[in-house]
């Protein structure tokens, strides 16, 4: 069936109403999506496809197939370390919140764990803070390619690395003006965190939710998408690092088997703080100054790494110790955050900014 007919076939079975809609098949989400990536679907019948599905709520194959059709026109590479954190963060970014994940990489990567980041400049629903921002602020490349940022992996001095979207899976970046127009969150933001571009001997995808019944959903499709492990955080703004102040669940999967599951207590790492997350500055707003935002995330970022206590400090201590503790890079929370906080206190992981 040619591209077009498939489209105006899926649409007319998944878009007649609350009670009529049906589901359609793995195959044909992932041949839907593969046309629109590729250029063959007009704006309309795209956005069509993408509300559609949202508003009759997607199946898990549907997903599937829509994580299957990226995967199939993204560009992957292996990169020779033994174990690769994936640190999978809000495409669309922070919008009330400073975020302390963006100085994960280089920590992670001076702890012993090769990491990489990825994202864009904006997208909705949120159009926030992005690591892209940050990054660029911090003078890093953010368009390299995926060879470039193996390399980057694989070099012992630096072991972490940015990559976007557009480098990676140009077809999907292609999208981003058509998502601004959509206004609400498609399936795309449910999927896009878990391509995974580079992949290690092992693979571990790090991953934020906010909603209660995700972790499930996102440990299968990171497995689908091959992935060796997932840690689903629920995080502030559906990022990586928890809330200072309060109990937050962690869900550990090896494949998708649910190892474990905890509810965080900050104050059992030594982290005692009245506010849960790192607010924006007073003035300033993700719709006016992003470049200043960023810079004074780099400028927290870097203070935190050189040892200098407060939030930010607190929001590496707790987001690594997790990470360090699911790696199996540590028997124990307090092991961890000691490893972390013996890093940060030194310094060490400041040389890896570049």
């Amino acid at each position: 069936m040619k591209a077009e007919e498939l489209l105006k076939s899926i649409i007319q079975r998944i878009a007649t109403g609350p009670d009529l809609s049906k589901d359609i098949a793995f195959a044909e989400a992932r041949d839907g999506m593969q046309a629109i990536l590729g250029g063959k679907i007009d704006d309309v019948r795209a956005a069509i496809f993408l509300i559609a599905l949202r508003m009759k709520r997607e199946t898990m194959d549907e997903n599937e197939g829509i994580l299957a059709a990226i995967l199939a026109m993204s560009d992957k590479q292996q990169v020779d370390v033994d174990k690769l954190v994936d640190l999978g963060e809000p495409y669309s970014g922070y919008n009330r919140s400073i975020p302390i994940s963006a100085f994960l990489p280089p920590l992670l990567a001076e702890l012993g764990l090769p990491t990489v980041i990825h994202g864009l400049d904006r997208v909705s629903p949120k159009f926030g803070l992005t690591h892209r921002h940050i990054n660029q602020a911090l003078g890093v490349d953010v368009d390299i390619s995926t060879e470039q940022a193996k390399k980057r992996l694989e070099n012992p001095a630096i072991g972490w690395s940015y990559i976007d979207q557009a480098s990676y899976c140009s077809g999907l970046h292609d999208l981003v003006p058509l998502r601004e127009r959509l206004i609400k969150r498609t399936v795309i933001n449910t999927v896009e965190t878990l391509i995974a571009p580079l992949r290690g001997k092992t693979t571990h995808s790090i991953l934020g939710y906010v909603h209660k019944p995700y972790p499930p959903i996102y440990a299968h499709l990171a497995a689908v998408s091959g992935m060796d492990s997932a840690l689903l955080v629920r995080g502030v703004e559906g990022g990586v690092v928890p809330s200072l102040r309060q109990k937050g669940l962690m869900v550990s999967y090896q494949g998708e088997e649910e190892k474990d599951r905890v509810d965080i207590e900050p104050k059992s790492l030594g982290i005692e703080q009245e506010l849960r997350a790192i607010a924006l500055p007073q003035g300033l707003s993700v719709e006016n100054d992003i470049e200043a935002l960023a810079q004074h995330t780099v400028n927290l970022g870097k203070a935190a790494l050189a040892g200098e206590k407060g939030m930010f400090y607190d929001g590496l201590v707790l987001a690594a110790s997790l990470v360090l503790w699911h790696t199996k890079e540590a028997n124990s929370l307090p092991e961890a955050a000691a490893k972390v906080k013996g890093i940060l206190d030194t310094s060490a992981a400041l040389k890896r900014l570049k």
